[in-house]
């Protein structure tokens, strides 16, 4: 009888956000089972608040910290001793094959440890209940969904989710109302890991025009904190106080020094505009309709899942070469297809 459930995820927000329809499932199957999740200091705050989920194990990533590496190490040696203890009887090492990730899953101690190896190899030994990863063009909510056929569960994915807290969207409302934006509200989300996913920054002040001037809507500006010279946590103030200074006072830029901030100021959105990465994922778990500028990503694996969605993406795979204008026509048939309706702020939190 299984009784407690580790699922395993070292990667990004976006990829920890397409394991929540499996949490989900696996809470269904085993509604009495004791499920966690280890994750990182980066993602965690993805699964605050979500019901699905007993316990958080939370580890550093060097890279991501301003400690020593030998003191990283030794604090994340000391949490795998925890869950050791936990005695778990599944762990799900979840995205595909790493090296890495099968020690980790290996070291949980769990009795049965699942994961993805490599078609045509014989499997690490750390994983005792291996899958063979698929070649095809299968969804990353697919994908991680596949792992708990071992489980017995092989019904169909739900939806994404996360749950941004009501404390924090009380301040969304309060900055709202404080700054005069009105609904509807389009959410620029202006930031992205990877530089061939970056929309020129002239490009978002220019539909911030078009959107105020040709669909009455206000704009509430987002994206990643922190100097864009930052060590860490690269982000780009300097890049949302240019297109502040250009849009004016209609623009309400909501700066979200944390990942709960930004989950509720996208769920306060009526519709999102962003380029690929973790902000999108996030509205997409929260049902909000995306319009998104993409590079080198591949739709097929990344995709909003479970939302209505354009994604504009150009042949050079370059997200610099896709156009405001195709951008402002893909927002205006998404607006259209949900019939954006004006209300109060208010309504928001009821």
């Amino acid at each position: 009888m299984i009784k407690k459930i580790l699922f395993i995820r070292r990667d990004n927000i976006g990829d920890l956000i397409c394991t929540t329809p499996a949490i989900h499932a696996a809470r269904e199957r085993f509604p009495q089972a004791k499920i966690c999740a280890l994750v990182n200091t980066y993602n965690a705050a993805a699964l605050e608040g979500n019901p699905d989920i007993d316990g958080l194990y939370v580890y550093e990533k060097a890279k991501h910290s301003s400690k020593n590496k030998a003191s990283v190490i030794f604090g994340n040696m000391r949490l795998l001793m925890k869950i050791r203890r936990e005695h778990f009887d599944v762990a799900i090492g979840c995205g595909s094959y790493s090296s890495r990730l099968e020690r980790y899953t290996r070291l949980t101690g769990a009795a049965m440890r699942i994961g993805y190896i490599k078609e045509g190899t014989e499997g690490p030994k750390g994983y005792n209940a291996a899958l063979t990863e698929s070649e095809g063009p299968l969804h990353e909510v697919e994908r991680t969904f596949m792992l708990l056929s071992g489980l017995g569960i092989n019904s169909a994915p739900p939806a994404m989710k996360v749950y941004p807290s009501a404390g924090e969207m009380k301040k969304v409302v309060v900055f709202m109302s404080s700054s005069g934006i009105k609904q509807p509200v389009i959410a620029f989300h202006i930031s992205s890991r990877k530089p061939d996913n970056r929309w020129p920054i002239d490009k978002f002040i220019e539909l911030g025009r078009l959107v105020r001037s040709k669909l009455g809507a206000d704009v509430m500006l987002l994206w990643s904190p922190g100097s864009e010279g930052n060590v860490y946590h690269p982000g780009d103030d300097e890049k949302a106080a240019a297109v502040t200074a250009a849009l004016g006072p209609q623009t309400a830029a909501y700066k979200t020094e944390s990942l709960a901030e930004l989950i509720a100021a996208l769920s306060a959105s009526d519709l999102v505009v962003c380029c690929d990465g973790g902000a999108m994922h996030i509205a997409a778990a929260l049902g909000k309709p995306v319009v998104t500028i993409w590079g080198s990503t591949s739709q097929d694996r990344w995709r909003p899942w479970g939302t209505d969605y354009v994604i504009l993406q150009d042949k050079t795979k370059k997200a610099g070469a896709v156009s405001v204008e195709d951008v402002f026509e893909g927002l205006k048939t998404v607006a259209s297809r949900r019939s954006l309706i004006i209300r109060p702020v208010s309504d928001m939190l009821l």
